[in-house]
């Protein structure tokens, strides 16, 4: 079988004038292509890098595959960018791994996917989404989310915009912190009460059903009061945090937080692979987003440490998805 792999490359230098120093951070590294390429050269197939853009039509239109194995972001800014690659592919009817355009362009949105999710009675925190940062003090107050809050770009994932000053405890701080997630980000900013509790994210592989890779807690090396997974410390995860998988909670809690990881997954549509972010207060797990791309660095994503800390090799998890989206499609 011929395979083309689709992505978005990071580059390396300075940020262009006018973008923040992380709109590059859903990127893939070289790195991360060739694992995905050499996992799919020993299952036998033929493997073609594709890329993203003009290149990657010019090349669909030229030798179409036999099917894609996605992981493209889309470049810009705008909620449907990760949904435009399989939205082509699936133009020219082209099969591809993941899920599709639809479930895309819903899980980029954080709040259409918050509402989605408290939908089929997943928890999720009271949260309020604002265009201005004038009216957001209104805003949260209409909407009585308390205090502190988690501000956060409305249309991004892998923490874009998500720092320490993100988190805000008094309201007459908060212009401030919309204001300049606005002008770095330039769109909807979300606003969503602090759960104060363990973070978790759980990794899902498969589909009818998905089964559960894990269900990993991320834990400050060294506590220092309420901990946000923001980017600073995942860009120096080694140094900042410790994960646990499974965290040594009761079966029945782990239970529950599977549960509501595969009531979200099957709520917004994923397919074949995904990772769902939730914090944990009180015994309850709360839904805050859903990465139907997650990074599939062998070293540093997230998924892949999950993957480690259950016996998996990174291969595994690739090969996982590979073979799950090919029984989807044989099983139409």
């Amino acid at each position: 079988m011929r395979i083309g792999i689709t992505y978005d490359l990071k580059v390396d230098g300075p940020s262009p004038e006018g973008l923040p120093d992380d709109f590059q951070e859903e990127f893939d590294s070289p790195v991360t292509i060739e694992a995905i390429a050499q996992t799919l050269r020993r299952l036998g197939h033929e493997v073609e890098k594709l890329g993203d853009g003009r290149e990657l039509l010019q090349r669909l239109l030229a030798e179409p595959p036999d099917l894609v194995f996605n992981t493209a972001e889309g470049q810009g800014i705008g909620r449907s960018r990760e949904a435009r690659v399989p939205a082509v592919l699936e133009m020219l009817g082209i099969p591809y791994t993941g899920s599709d355009p639809l479930t895309l362009a819903v899980t980029l949105d954080k709040d259409c996917a918050r509402r989605l999710v408290a939908s089929a009675g997943i928890a999720v925190p009271p949260g309020v989404v604002v265009q201005d940062g004038t009216e957001a003090l209104a805003a949260v107050t209409k909407a009585a989310v308390p205090f502190p809050v988690i501000v956060k770009p409305a249309w991004e994932g892998s923490s874009k915009g998500i720092r320490g000053k993100s988190l805000v405890d008094r309201p007459e701080d908060l212009t401030g912190v919309v204001a300049w997630l606005q002008r770095d980000h330039r769109q909807p900013v979300l606003i969503e009460e602090y759960i104060e509790g363990d973070e978790l994210t759980v990794g899902l592989l498969g589909n009818a059903p998905p089964r559960v890779l894990g269900v990993m807690r991320v834990l400050p090396s060294k506590p220092n009061g309420r901990f946000v997974y923001s980017l600073e410390v995942k860009r120096d995860y080694l140094q900042q945090v410790r994960y646990e998988c499974p965290p040594p909670y009761p079966a029945a809690l782990l239970r529950a937080i599977e549960e509501a990881a595969l009531a979200a997954f099957r709520t917004l549509g994923c397919r074949d692979v995904s990772r769902l972010d939730f914090r944990l207060r009180d015994g309850v797990p709360y839904f805050l987003e859903v990465n139907p791309l997650p990074g599939l660095n062998p070293e540093s994503s997230d998924l892949m440490i999950m993957s480690r800390l259950v016996g998996w090799q990174p291969d595994r998890v690739i090969e996982t998805i590979f073979q799950s989206a090919v029984e989807r499609l044989t099983n139409k």
